[in-house]
């Protein structure tokens, strides 16, 4: 076993919020490496997810980029190179011309779907330990956690 001069000083509520950055860090990395086989980055995979998950699998670029806490400037770029790829349409908005609406395409859509087993497994290992009655517990302590911390900003 390794000898270190390092001793942690970090407090019981730093601990526990540089525990979850750490598990946040190691869920983007694991899950990267998989979208990366699709060529999707981990937010353009979050795109497809959201628009999946629209009625009509569409959406405004500015709902999709308040979901996923993207400034809008970062969706532009995002959502050009899945249109670019296929996985998206941009269209105006016919209510709206001034808005943009991004749609899933059936190649989209499929992406997604050869993805799902690959990253159910990952989610099962990342949540190995945690029973069924805890996971929503933990859904809500983070939600807590969420809210606590817009109070701070």
């Amino acid at each position: 076993m390794r000898s270190t001069n390092y001793r942690s000083d970090l407090s019981v509520d730093e601990k526990v919020l540089m525990g979850v950055i750490r598990a946040a860090e190691s869920f983007k990395r694991v899950f990267s490496t998989i979208f990366k086989k699709y060529d999707l980055s981990f937010p353009q995979y979050n795109i497809l997810r959201v628009l999946d998950a629209s009625t009509n699998g569409q959406s405004r670029i500015t709902e999709v980029s308040r979901i996923m806490l993207v400034p809008g400037a970062n969706m532009t770029g995002l959502a050009k190179r899945l249109e670019k790829s296929g996985f998206i349409l941009r269209k105006s908005d016919a209510r709206d011309e001034r808005a943009t609406l991004l749609e899933i395409t059936s190649t989209g859509k499929e992406t997604l779907k050869k993805i799902e087993k690959e990253r159910d497994q990952g989610l099962k290992k990342m949540l190995s330990g945690f029973s069924k009655e805890e996971k929503p517990v933990l859904v809500e302590q983070v939600k807590r956690l969420i809210r606590n911390s817009r109070q701070a900003e």
